[in-house]
Order: structure tokens, then C-alpha cells, then sequence
């Protein structure tokens, strides 16, 4: 069995045929699925799917590149939608390729929902995006924001100071990778490690500890090869297992057993 932990099935996307996808994924062994939001309207999207289906479970947040709905009445909205099947806080983070000329507003709203998932005592799935694919200026801002956090998290004595969630399709290298796990960071690994010219992201995966990976699909974006180019899907999480699992030099069976085990460890769900 396998966890899809990042898919935005509540995307339109999937209008006309959101229950063959989600049967397709059943009938490939996929055990579970985390429906992460951008923003107010996603976000309930989420919560209501999670709430229709089983296997489905919702984290709410505001992406980056659109904080309009980051108001005193968008942040109560949020609150709102906590239920015993939102997961996590997210999707958040800081981007700097899509969003270039608001760096400072991002790190506040990023910085007030990090203390959101402190004050729900659950976990953040953390979105970050470099202005070009050669530097990593997000990945050090991002880190200085969380060490803040980590000050708050160890004085409440938070249960998230030693797992406080993932960063969602990882794209940095192995130094940032590295740091991330030292703060308790899952790193999670989605289409893109099958692509010819992902060298950088396999060597993240090779030297990780298979403690601190989680299998995402990102869908319906980041499809993996074969089928990339088209719309992602939630069973197409099968080819980033078994990526890592020839990286990692293990059978796909320890990948799935792995990565199962590791989102249950950061989300606190239990699939079947």
C-alpha cells in the first residue's frame, strides 16, 4: 500500500471524473491521500472531500503567490475549517519565482501560519521556490524563519519541535536537505526524480535516510515519467516509489512500507 501525502484533487482538473480517479487510485493499493489548499476556496474544497471520502484528508492554508485572502476575517475563515481530518497547515511557504516583488509580505503571512499550526499542534507542509533553478536564497530564508519557530515550539514544549512537517516536492540540493532533516523535516520527493535531468534531487534521495522521505504526487502537476506532459494522478505515485527504491537500492515493497509509515509518523493518520 501507498500514501499519496500532496494531491490537489479539489483542483478542476478532476471535475468530470474526480471519483474514477479516486477509484483508480484505490484499485492501485493507494491507502491515502492529503488534500492540500492555496487559499480560502481550496481549502474548503479540501475539507469538504476529505469529508466525502475515506481516504482523503485535508490541510488548509494560503500559497505565497496569492495572499489576498490573508485578512483578519481570511485567518478566522481558516480556523474555522479545523476538523479531526485536517492534517496540516498548508500549502505555505515563500515564493520567490512567482511572486518576486513581495518577499518581505510573504515571510510575515509564512512566519503568522507557522504559529497557526503551532497553536492547532499540528503540521506544515512548506512550499518553496527559488527566483531562478541555480541559487537557494528561499531555502536560507525559509530556514531562519523556522529557527524562530523552533524557539516558540521549544518553549511550549510542542510535540512539532521534533516533527514539524514536510517540504512538499522538494527541489533544493542535499546541503538544504540536509539542514531541514537536522530541524526534523520530512523531504518529499514527487515526479520530477524520474526526469533524466533530476541528478540534483537523486543524490537528495541517495544520501536521505529513508526516515525522512515521503512520496507525493503534487497532481495533477509534476506527472512522472512515462507519462509526463499530461495530468497527473494520485496512482502515479507508484513511479516515484519505485525511483526511490532503485536510488535507494531497495525493493519497492521497504519504499512503500517506508514512506507509509513515515506519513503516519507526521500526520498522525492511519491508513489501512
Amino acid at each position: 500500500m501507498l500514501v499519496d501525502t500532496h494531491c490537489h484533487l479539489n483542483f478542476s482538473a478532476y471535475d468530470k471524473d474526480r471519483s474514477t480517479i479516486i477509484e483508480k487510485a484505490r484499485e492501485n493499493q493507494i491507502t491515502g491521500i492529503l488534500c492540500p489548499g492555496v487559499d480560502l476556496k481550496t481549502s474548503q474544497e479540501c475539507v469538504d472531500l476529505a469529508e466525502r471520502y475515506q481516504e482523503i484528508y485535508a490541510a488548509i492554508g494560503i500559497h505565497p503567490t496569492d495572499l489576498s485572502d490573508w485578512t483578519s476575517e481570511g485567518i478566522k475563515k481558516i480556523l474555522d475549517l479545523k476538523t479531526p481530518k485536517v492534517l496540516a497547515i498548508g500549502e505555505i511557504g515563500l515564493d520567490y519565482y512567482r511572486a518576486q516583488n513581495n518577499h518581505k509580505n510573504q515571510q510575515e503571512v509564512f512566519l503568522e501560519q507557522l504559529i497557526i499550526a503551532l497553536e492547532l499542534d499540528i503540521p506544515v507542509i512548506i512550499h518553496a521556490r527559488n527566483a531562478n533553478d541555480e541559487g537557494f536564497e528561499v531555502y536560507d530564508d525559509i530556514y531562519q524563519i523556522l529557527i524562530t519557530w523552533r524557539n516558540s515550539l521549544e518553549k511550549r514544549n510542542s510535540k512539532l519541535f521534533h516533527m514539524p512537517g514536510v517540504f512538499h516536492s522538494f527541489s533544493g540540493n542535499s546541503y538544504w536537505a540536509n539542514k531541514y532533516i537536522e530541524l526534523g523535516f520530512m523531504i518529499g520527493i514527487s515526479g520530477p526524480i524520474t526526469y533524466n535531468k533530476a541528478s540534483i534531487l537523486r543524490n537528495v534521495v541517495e544520501v536521505s535516510p529513508g526516515e525522512n522521505l515521503l512520496i507525493e504526487t503534487d497532481s495533477p502537476f509534476l506527472t512522472p515519467a512515462p507519462f509526463r506532459g499530461k495530468r497527473n494522478q494520485p496512482d502515479y505515485v507508484h513511479f516515484v516509489a519505485k525511483k526511490i527504491a532503485e536510488i535507494k537500492k531497495m525493493t519497492f515493497e521497504s519504499v512503500a512500507q517506508v514512506t507509509t509509515l513515515n506519513s503516519w509518523r507526521l500526520f498522525g493518520w492511519q491508513v489501512i
